[in-house]
């Protein structure tokens, strides 16, 4: 029997004819790229794809985000076989969904390391694909927000968040996961009346006209209210997604750099997200998931699953 009648299919990511449909195959061996699609660095006819950016150099608490993305990809692994839930499509099989691999970068010069970021995602979009991109810590947004308002203009923000990363910073030297918000609103690459930080439950003296929707608001609110005020506020233009997972409680992602109780849980999380279907979404990212303080794996699962949910967010407006 030739290899690719068997029943079970082997390294898809590799082996698959076109770039769509699911992968029937063991979630515990093969090739771990996310949601196993297809391994490429050819970016022509694809509609989004899917990039790592394996940086952590810029945190103010624990490191290990550089493996985030390897962790979300083997994570993404146990959504493979199954369309993604609750979306009534198929983005695996309606679009041409690609992963094509992490970022290459010196880590040494780190001072580089923000325009080849830009310069990465630059690639993606003047290829006619949007970028889903799995961190890395959250100091690789504000890169990616210069490629995109490139792109196109001033941008809505929809931020999951425990921090509201605003805290000021003027020196255009520095990397820092936690003043990305207050420089992109300062060079103009996001507007702050069509952004919204979910989740928060941190200070922050100077919030820049940013609506915040922090975690205790949330409790009190249904997922579906809340993303109702999330649209009043992003409205229709073009708008991009930033998930820090330590917007969920430690609780479920413990695994992350600076961990802040009383956040989301998972469903709440997951079911704001399918809420938002509609928003103009141009890109997306999930940051700061961080391995070695992730003991049971849930904080990567999680981290699959927003990844996932970012990619049907994505989709849906496209789909015509």
């Amino acid at each position: 029997m030739a290899l690719e009648d068997a029943a079970y299919q082997v390294d898809t990511a590799l082996t698959r004819k076109g770039r769509r449909g699911l992968s029937n195959e063991n979630t515990f061996g093969g090739v771990t790229s996310f949601l196993r699609r297809t391994y490429t660095k050819d970016l022509a006819g694809v509609d989004l794809a899917v990039t790592g950016i394996p940086f952590d150099q810029a945190v103010t608490n624990r490191p290990g985000a550089r493996l985030g993305p390897r962790a979300i990809r083997e994570a993404s692994a146990l959504q493979a076989c199954d369309a993604p839930y609750g979306w009534g499509f198929d983005p695996l099989s309606d679009f041409d969904i690609v992963d094509c691999g992490d970022m290459a970068f010196d880590y040494a010069k780190v001072a580089e390391f923000p325009a080849a970021v830009t310069a990465h995602i630059r690639g993606i979009l003047e290829a006619g694909a949007g970028s889903l991109c799995l961190g890395g810590d959250h100091s690789i947004t504000l890169p990616i927000l210069r490629a995109h308002a490139e792109r196109f203009g001033p941008l809505g923000l929809i931020q999951f968040d425990a921090h509201g990363d605003t805290w000021a910073d003027d020196d255009p030297a520095r990397v820092d996961h936690g003043t990305f918000c207050y420089k992109a609103i300062r060079e103009g690459l996001i507007d702050p009346a069509r952004t919204v930080q979910i989740g928060i439950r941190t200070d922050n003296p100077d919030p820049m006209g940013v609506t915040i929707l922090d975690a205790p608001t949330c409790h009190r609110m249904t997922p579906e209210a809340i993303a109702k005020a999330v649209r009043q506020v992003v409205g229709e233009g073009p708008t991009y997604l930033t998930f820090d997972i330590d917007a969920l409680d430690p609780a479920f992602a413990p695994g992350t750099g600076t961990p802040v109780w009383g956040g989301l849980a998972s469903w709440q999380a997951a079911a704001i997200l399918r809420a938002l279907a509609g928003v103009r979404l141009v890109g997306g990212d999930v940051v700061e998931v961080s391995p070695p303080f992730d003991a049971t794996g849930a904080t990567a699962i999680a981290g699959a699953h927003v990844a996932t949910e970012i990619m049907c967010l994505w989709c849906w407006t496209r789909r015509g």
